[in-house]
């Protein structure tokens, strides 16, 4: 059994090759974006084992999505083939600075259709880790159940659940999403949120006062991504602001914030302190901004080395 387990929709992307605004782009490339399968194919990059639960449509898109995702090494035996529904797709418009914007097509989608019987218990049964985001309860009453039941049978197996809100918007409201992502907390053991999503969640402006907040609403374990400056963390009697790893430029910022929770929870697997963690949640975060794409820039344990000057790269 996988090590870490993870569940939510990914879908085909549609990557604009030219910036600009969308009606203006002619070329796209075909890719792959999920929040939950980004962290699975960064974990498994930095050297462990994860699994995926999901649903994908019965199309080419869903036969091309799944074997994307098993090439990197993620067991997908847990993903169900819906011939009812299609696999969902998104596009996004690139600039040539700022954050890119993204147009869903999902709704209806395969993925929106899953249900709590789509768990199976035993497939939890020793693994470490369950990770989960904010994005599947917003897709559909039966999605918010299915992340309700992954909860109660992870702690049922005393496996530790890592959060990461990942709010969007596009999907539900402020207070929505508030809502449900704060009754969470109370459910989960570790939370990863950004900056900006602390304070929607907690109303709160710098990274000690959401960890705080969060803390105090009942996670164990925060850590608050703060883009390019690093990240704060804090757990019990331990907290440190842990700074981030300058890039020349970044290419593509979708995707940072799924690396940064592989790097985290891949360090607490190899044992490391929180400390040592969040430098390797950083540096993976950082090295993810490099390369067009949510995955391609995810970076393998060796790579990571070479980004911090620990390892010689041989180029010829």
């Amino acid at each position: 059994m996988p090590e870490v387990v993870t569940l939510g929709e990914t879908m085909v992307l549609f990557n604009s090759m030219n910036t600009g605004p969308m009606k203006y782009v002619t070329h796209f490339a075909k890719q792959i974006a999920g929040a939950e399968t980004n962290f699975a194919i960064g974990v498994c990059r930095l050297g462990h084992t994860a699994g995926w639960i999901s649903r994908v449509g019965k199309d080419e898109f869903g036969k091309y999505i799944v074997s994307f995702v098993r090439g990197e090494g993620v067991d997908t035996s847990q993903v169900k083939v819906d011939s009812e529904a299609p696999t969902g797709v998104l596009f996004k418009e690139r600039q040539e600075e700022g954050e890119s914007k993204v147009y869903y097509y999902r709704k209806g989608s395969a993925a929106s259709r899953m249900t709590p019987e789509d768990i199976d218990p035993n497939y939890l049964q020793g693994a470490k880790y369950l990770h989960i985001s904010g994005i599947t309860p917003a897709l559909s009453d039966s999605c918010y159940e299915t992340i309700l039941e992954a909860i109660r049978i992870a702690k049922s197996r005393n496996v530790t659940i890592s959060f990461d809100p990942n709010i969007r918007l596009k999907l539900w409201s402020e207070e929505r999403a508030r809502e449900v992502i704060m009754g969470l907390i109370p459910e989960v053991d570790i939370v990863l949120p950004g900056l900006e999503e602390g304070r929607l969640l907690v109303g709160a402006n710098e990274p000690e006062e959401i960890a705080a907040s969060l803390l105090k609403a009942g996670a164990k374990i925060v850590a608050v991504k703060c883009g390019a400056k690093g990240a704060y963390y804090a757990a019990g009697d331990s907290a440190e602001f842990i700074p981030g790893y300058p890039v020349a430029r970044v290419v593509d910022p979708v995707g940072a914030g799924d690396g940064f929770a592989a790097g985290f929870i891949s360090g607490l697997l190899k044992g490391w302190s929180y400390s040592e963690s969040v430098k390797l949640a950083n540096a993976v975060g950082a090295r993810a901004t490099q390369v067009i794409g949510d995955v391609e820039g995810l970076p393998t344990f060796e790579e990571v080395e070479v980004f911090l000057g620990q390892r010689k790269e041989i180029e010829r």
